[in-house]
C-alpha cells in the first residue's frame, strides 16, 4: 500500500486524483442534467418521479451513487490540500510579477468558485436528496414519492431560483478552467488535440450550467401563469 500513500502525499498524485475525480463528476453532470429535463415534461411530475424512483432503487445506480459521494468528498479534500500547499509554497506576494497576465480569472479563483459550489451542494442536497431519502413525501397517483412537488415549490421561489442561477454561473467558471486542467494534469497535451480540448471545455462549461439554470427559470415562469 506504499504506492497509495506516495500518491496521496505527492503533489503529482494529488493533482492526478483531482483530475480523475473531476472528470467523473463532469460525466455525472451530464447524466444528472438529462434526468432533470424530466422536470419540464408536461405531465404533472409523473416522468420525474418515475425517474427519481429508478435512480434511488436500482442497485447498480445506488452503488454508483455511493461512489459519487466519495469522489465529491475526495475532490474537495484534495482541492483544499493543494490550495494550502500552494499558499505555503508562496508565502510572499511579489509586487513585480503579476501572475494574472498568464492565467484566467477562473484559474486564480478556483478556491472561491469551489466554495460557492460546495455551499450550493449542501443546500441542494438538504432540500431535495435528503427529503427524497429520509423525508415523509406524499405519493403521487402511481405510488412514487412526489419529489416533483418539492422541486416545483422550491422553483416557484424567486430567491431560490436566483441563488440557483448564480451558483450555476459559478459552476460555469469552475468548469471553464477545470475541464482542460484535468486533461493537462493527466498528461494529455498535444499541439493537435489540446486546442480542441480547451474549446470543447469552454463549450461544455457554458452549455451544461446553462441547461441546469434554465430549468428553474422555466419552472418559475410557468408558476406565474
Amino acid at each position: 500500500m506504499s504506492w497509495l500513500a506516495d500518491t496521496l502525499t505527492s503533489s503529482i498524485g494529488r493533482k492526478l486524483i483531482m483530475s480523475l475525480t473531476g472528470l467523473f463528476l463532469i460525466v455525472f453532470l451530464v447524466v444528472h442534467l438529462s434526468g432533470n429535463f424530466q422536470l419540464l415534461a408536461n405531465d404533472g411530475g409523473e416522468s420525474f418521479n418515475a425517474y427519481t424512483k429508478f435512480m434511488t432503487t436500482n442497485p447498480l445506480i445506488a452503488t454508483i451513487s455511493y461512489g459519487l459521494y466519495f469522489f465529491i468528498l475526495l475532490h474537495i479534500i484534495m482541492s483544499i490540500v493543494l490550495y494550502r500547499r500552494n499558499r505555503s509554497a508562496r508565502p510572499i506576494t511579489y509586487k513585480k510579477y503579476d501572475g494574472s497576465a498568464n492565467s484566467s480569472w477562473a484559474s486564480r479563483n478556483m478556491g472561491i468558485l469551489g466554495t460557492v459550489i460546495l455551499i450550493f451542494l449542501v443546500i441542494h442536497l438538504r432540500n431535495f436528496w435528503y427529503e427524497m431519502k429520509f423525508g415523509s413525501l406524499p405519493l403521487d397517483e402511481f405510488g412514487n414519492k412526489d419529489l416533483y412537488l418539492i422541486v416545483s415549490q422550491a422553483f416557484s421561489d424567486v430567491w431560490y431560483v436566483a441563488l440557483y442561477v448564480v451558483c450555476m454561473i459559478g459552476l460555469a467558471f469552475h468548469l471553464s478552467h477545470g475541464f482542460a486542467s484535468a486533461f493537462a494534469s493527466l498528461g494529455v497535451s498535444h499541439n493537435k488535440y489540446t486546442p480542441f480540448i480547451k474549446k470543447f471545455g469552454i463549450a461544455f462549461a457554458i452549455i451544461i450550467p446553462l441547461g441546469f439554470a434554465a430549468i428553474p427559470v422555466i419552472m418559475f415562469i410557468n408558476s406565474l401563469g
